[in-house]
């Protein structure tokens, strides 16, 4: 069975008694009419959250998200596919207007950029094959493990020296995707990746994959501006949040992981603000269903 532990938290509301009203009212008050489009920066190879289809046309939970969020805006949006390894320095450089594409949230990265309320929680799981002889954490000594650069799988692995010292290789890739691929072809033992991203790429791959049971800990994705930016930080929390009151948020997320959306909890739960732990109860199931709070 594969071990499944997806938690989406969308959005809800920043405080009681907001509504769309309200939003549409500071947003009038609010925009700058210098600002008519953002610039977002994006990973363009991270399936289900933003990927270019057979059509070379931009899509993903995360694409659609940010669309409709541009929209409640009154902003044109447009996307641009970066180096990962160089977000912080696209942001800085003004290259960049936000970072929207699994942006971990991070003690490090709280420091250098202003992120907003996490919309969902992730986890860096563990993929390999039956062939690698891998069925435990502990089982990763001396093998070959590959992730993507510059990721969160990264900052995991950091985090857990020991086990890293031990590996054989870590190898690092410029997306998830790629590694995964060098799994399946041989070239690696395991994979440390976003559940998100490994769950979908298993799901569209007739290869038998093996997900661990254990994994590298939860983390809170959000999206990452310009600290001097709070103005536009502020406009899009509230678009964030009249996307929840109306629904819009659920129907995106029911697009992309289905039943996995069963059901959905408020961005803004006292319990779920701005942390890097998330504890929940684990769910064995090959159809992926969510583990919600």
């Amino acid at each position: 069975m594969v071990a499944v532990a997806l938690g989406i938290l969308l959005s809800g509301l920043i405080a009681c008694g907001k509504s769309e009203h309200t939003f549409k009212s500071w947003a009038a008050k609010n925009a700058s009419p210098a600002i008519e489009k953002i610039v977002i920066g994006l990973d363009d190879n991270f399936p289900p959250m933003g990927f270019r289809n057979e059509k070379n046309e931009l899509i993903g939970f995360e694409v659609d998200l940010a669309r409709a969020a541009a929209q409640r805006m009154g902003l044109q949006v447009q996307f641009k596919a970066i180096d990962w390894m160089e977000k912080e320095a696209e942001l800085a450089d003004k290259r960049i207007d936000m970072l929207w594409s699994g942006l971990a949230i991070t003690e490090e990265r709280q420091q250098s950029i202003a992120l907003s309320t996490p919309y969902m929680y992730n986890h860096q799981i563990i993929v390999t094959t039956a062939r690698s002889g891998v069925r435990y954490k502990a089982d990763l000594v001396g093998k070959v493990v590959g992730t993507q650069a510059g990721s969160s799988a990264v900052d995991a692995l950091l985090k857990e020296e020991a086990l890293l010292l031990s590996l054989r290789t870590l190898k690092l890739f410029s997306d998830n995707v790629a590694a995964l691929v060098a799994l399946g072809a041989g070239r690696l033992d395991a994979v440390v990746v976003d559940e998100v991203v490994g769950l979908y790429h298993i799901a569209q791959q007739p290869l038998d994959y093996i997900v661990l049971d254990e994994h590298f800990g939860y983390h809170a994705y959000s999206v990452g501006l310009r600290k001097e930016d709070g103005a536009l930080l502020q406009q899009l929390e509230l678009a964030l949040d009249a996307m929840e009151q109306d629904g819009t948020a659920a129907r995106i997320a029911q697009q992309w992981f289905g039943a996995q959306t069963s059901k959905l909890q408020a961005r803004h739960h006292p319990k779920h603000a701005r942390t890097t732990e998330h504890p929940r109860p684990h769910l064995h199931t090959r159809e992926g269903s969510v583990n919600t709070f």
